[in-house]
C-alpha cells in the first residue's frame, strides 16, 4: 500500500493507539483522533494486569440462577441500575443467552488468539519506546478461601486447561509464603504464570506509546466525532466539531462508544457499557507485591508505582449516568483481604468496558463501507488484547493477511 494512504483512528485507547503504531511502522501516514487525551477511558481505569487466561466471558452456564441474588443483595460483583433495565433487555436477552457451554468455549476459542500471546504482544508494540519500561512479567494469583471454594470454581478452570494454560497450586502457609500480605482468610491461591504480567500505569503507559507515535510524525487530534463525511455513497472522512479530516481509510476504535459512532452508517451493533470501577490507596506500606484477583468478590488488585489499585466488578448503566456508591464500597472494600496494609489517600473512577452480546471483539472491515475499519469490544481484556488487536488491524488495513482465521470477529456476524 502506498505510504500516501492516509488513516484515520477513532479512538486513542490501548487498541487505537496500538493499531496507528502498527499503521505507522507499515509507512502509511496516520491521524489518531479523539474526544480527549490517549489512554484517558478505559485504558486509565483498567487493573493493568495482561491475563491471557482471562477468555472465561461473564456468562457462563449457571449465572442466569446467580444474577437475580447479585442484583438484589447491592453488595456485587454484579450491579444494575434499574431505571435503565428497559433500554437494555434486548442486548441483556442475547448477552445471558450466549451462558451455555457451547458458546462459552466458542467465545474462549476466539479470545485466545486475542489474548494468548499478551505480554509478548506488548513488549513487542512498546520496544524502543519509554512505554516499555512500564511492564513487567508477573504471575497473576487468583485468591480463594479455600480448596473447596476453587473446585467450586471449577468450570472457568476446565476452560483455561481446555485452552492450554496452566496454573499452579499454594495452599494453606504456602500462601502466605508466596503473598505475605494476603490475610488468612484467603487459603488457597492458583497462580497463572506462562506469559501473564502487568502495567505500571495503564493510562501512562498508553500516553507514552501515542507520544512515541507522534515523535515518528503521527498526527494527534483532541476532537469530538459528529459524523461521517461522504462523497455520494462513498465515506472520505470524519466530520469532528470543529473540522473535517479527510481518509482513505477509517478505523473505529472509540471502545464503548463505538456503536455510537457507527450508527449514522446504517449499523446497529448489540454493544452495551460493562461499567467498571476502580479505587486506588496511595502510599501503601504493607500492601502486596502480585497481582492478585479476589476470587469471591472478583475484585483484581494491582500493585502500582505509588499506589495499589482494586478494580472491577460489572455495572450495567449506560454510558451518560455518573457513578454510585454502591459498587465503588464494594471495589473498595478489597482493601480487607489485606489487613496489615496501610495508607495515606484515596481516590476513585468510573469507566466503560465495551461489551458485546456475545463477548467476542469486532475487528475487520465493515462490509457495505469497505475503507472502514473497526476494533472496540473486548469487554474485560481491553489492555489485554489491545496490542494484538492493533497489530491485526493493521494487517487488514494495510492489505497484508493476518495469521489467524478473522471470521469470528466480523461487524455482520
Amino acid at each position: 500500500m502506498s505510504c500516501d494512504t492516509h488513516v484515520l483512528v477513532i479512538g486513542a485507547g490501548i487498541v487505537g493507539v496500538s493499531a496507528a503504531l502498527n499503521l505507522q511502522r507499515r509507512g502509511l501516514r496516520v491521524t489518531l483522533a479523539d474526544r480527549r487525551a490517549p489512554g484517558e477511558g478505559a485504558s486509565f481505569g483498567n487493573a493493568g494486569i495482561l491475563v491471557p487466561g482471562a477468555m472465561v466471558p461473564v456468562p457462563v452456564p449457571g449465572l442466569m440462577k446467580k444474577a437475580p441474588g447479585m442484583l438484589l443483595r447491592g453488595k456485587g460483583p454484579l450491579f444494575l441500575r434499574w431505571p435503565y433495565l428497559p433500554v437494555m433487555l434486548p442486548w441483556l436477552a442475547r448477552y445471558l443467552a450466549n451462558g451455555t457451554d457451547r458458546n462459552v468455549r466458542r467465545i474462549a476459542d476466539a479470545l485466545m488468539p486475542i489474548i494468548g500471546d499478551s505480554l509478548e504482544e506488548h513488549l513487542a508494540l512498546a520496544r524502543g519506546t519509554p512505554a516499555e519500561a512500564r511492564i513487567r512479567a508477573q504471575p497473576y494469583l487468583f485468591a480463594y478461601r479455600d480448596r473447596a471454594a476453587f473446585e467450586a470454581d471449577g468450570y472457568g478452570w476446565a476452560i483455561r486447561r481446555a485452552q492450554g494454560v496452566g496454573w499452579r497450586e499454594f495452599e494453606g502457609d504456602a500462601v502466605s509464603g508466596l503473598e505475605p500480605a494476603l490475610g488468612p482468610g484467603y487459603r488457597f491461591v492458583a497462580a497463572l504464570e506462562a506469559s501473564h504480567g502487568r502495567v505500571d500505569g495503564p493510562g501512562d503507559y498508553v500516553k507514552a506509546l501515542a507520544e512515541s507515535f507522534v515523535a515518528a510524525g503521527g498526527a494527534l487530534v483532541e476532537a469530538a466525532f459528529t459524523d461521517f463525511a461522504r462523497d455520494g455513497e462513498k465515506i472520505t472522512g470524519v466530520l469532528f466539531a470543529d473540522r473535517v479530516i479527510r481518509a482513505d481509510k477509517i478505523l473505529v476504535a472509540a471502545g464503548a462508544w463505538s456503536a455510537r459512532v457507527l450508527k449514522p452508517l446504517g449499523l446497529r451493533i448489540p454493544l452495551e457499557s460493562e461499567r467498571g470501577y476502580h479505587a486506588e490507596l496511595w502510599e501503601p506500606e504493607g500492601g502486596p507485591a502480585h497481582c492478585i484477583m479476589l476470587s469471591d468478590s472478583k475484585t483484581a488488585v494491582t500493585p502500582m508505582t505509588g499506589r495499589v489499585r482494586f478494580a472491577g466488578l460489572v455495572e450495567f448503566g449506560g454510558l451518560d449516568a455518573g457513578p454510585r456508591r454502591a459498587p465503588l464500597r464494594a471495589v473498595r472494600a478489597g482493601a480487607a483481604a489485606f489487613p496489615g496494609m496501610s495508607w495515606r489517600r484515596e481516590t476513585e473512577w468510573l469507566g466503560h468496558r465495551p461489551a458485546p452480546a456475545d463477548s467476542i471483539p469486532y475487528i475487520g472491515a465493515v462490509p457495505a463501507w469497505p475503507n472502514v475499519y473497526t476494533a472496540f469490544g473486548h469487554h474485560h481484556v481491553g489492555l489485554t488484547g489491545g496490542a494484538r488487536t492493533g497489530r491485526l488491524v493493521a494487517d487488514l488495513i494495510a492489505g497484508a493477511t493476518p495469521n489467524i482465521d478473522m471470521t469470528p470477529y466480523r461487524v455482520d456476524r
